[in-house]
């Protein structure tokens, strides 16, 4: 089975740490993002990756090379020199993807589900798409995917058929596709697979499913959410088991304290934790560390720092004695991040 990581988006939402990284190739906890999404598909029976490029093209190709040559996947990249939407970058791949079933995974989300029943239950119900999706989250304004009894996708963000008693989830990025997709798509342009191409496939009369989960699951797309979610894996509310190697406490094995540290970083300052230190990372023994931090590989905090709720990606270059509440910091960034 093959699958594509969608890879090419802007990532407006998380400038200036996107000027350095796209989405998926962000430092998260030690690795990039898309090592999270390769440990997940592999586990699913995926062989081969696709993605797509268009923002900072030459890192994102990169890292998935990398990444993929890590694991021993082989890789596909198709460059967009102008953005195509979801819809139009998977059929960017289509060549690739036409051999059968395949799963499309979105670049700039943290779920480490198990996802081989789903890919069971698509193939036994002989739909043309499978969403997978989760109940609403509290307190968000998600766009809803609205199904009826049967399970069958009636409508998307407002759109589709519609009909009587049904219910809206919550859809996480991921879908499992036939090759039927690519018979409703433009020949060419930007469109949207869900508002677009899956609209289409309904008002034909194909089957869209949905089927749920019960997995931890996060959007990563802005900087509260990315401390959001660093808390949530410190505090150990995010199941990791089935990550093998690919966790990212594989490689930084918890110290005497409430931290997790690789073998190559020093900490000498105090630590409440939960916490986590990367390769080469340096905590002066008069600097203070509390709870939810992520220090970055390299990443030097010097005397009299004092850190809470707060992850340093990789280049932040911090000041003697500076005090970081509730930020989001690379290089001299630093980005107010409440949760």
């Amino acid at each position: 089975m093959k699958a594509m990581i969608l890879c090419a988006g802007l990532g407006t939402r998380l400038r200036p740490f996107t000027e350095r990284w796209p989405k998926p190739a962000l430092p998260f906890l030690g690795q990039p993002l898309l090592r999270y999404h390769l440990s997940v598909l592999r586990s699913a029976g995926v062989t081969a990756v696709g993605i797509n490029t268009h923002h900072l093209p030459e890192v994102m190709a990169d890292t998935a090379r990398a990444e993929c040559a890590r694991v021993g996947l082989p890789l596909h990249v198709v460059h967009e020199p102008v953005i195509q939407g979801t819809g139009g970058g998977i059929r960017g791949l289509r060549d690739f993807l036409s051999d059968g079933d395949f799963l499309v995974f979105n670049g700039d989300i943290l779920f480490p589900v198990d996802l081989r029943p789903v890919v069971a239950a698509h193939r036994e119900s002989g739909a043309a798409a499978t969403m997978v999706l989760l109940p609403m989250p509290e307190n968000e304004t998600y766009a809803s995917v609205d199904l009826d009894a049967r399970g069958q996708v009636r409508r998307i963000a407002g759109l589709g058929p519609g009909g009587d008693g049904l219910t809206p989830w919550h859809f996480t990025g991921v879908h499992v596709m036939s090759p039927r997709v690519f018979d409703f798509m433009t020949p060419e342009g930007p469109e949207d697979i869900n508002r677009d191409v899956y609209v289409r496939m309904m008002e034909a009369g194909l089957s869209v499913r949905g089927e749920s989960v019960r997995a931890y699951w996060s959007d990563l797309g802005t900087p509260s959410r990315y401390l959001a979610t660093v808390r949530d894996v410190l505090g150990g509310r995010v199941p990791l088991k089935g990550l093998g190697a690919d966790s990212p406490f594989a490689l930084a094995p918890r110290g005497a304290g409430y931290f997790w540290a690789h073998a190559t970083a020093q900490v000498d300052g105090q630590v409440t934790g939960p916490a986590y230190f990367d390769a080469r990372s340096f905590v002066s023994r008069d600097a203070q560390v509390g709870a939810s931090v992520a220090v970055g590989a390299g990443v030097r905090v010097e005397a009299g720092v004092r850190l809470e709720r707060t992850a340093l990606l990789e280049g932040t270059e911090l000041v003697p004695g500076e005090s970081l509440v509730d930020v989001l910091a690379w290089g001299a960034h630093r980005v107010s991040a409440p949760f």
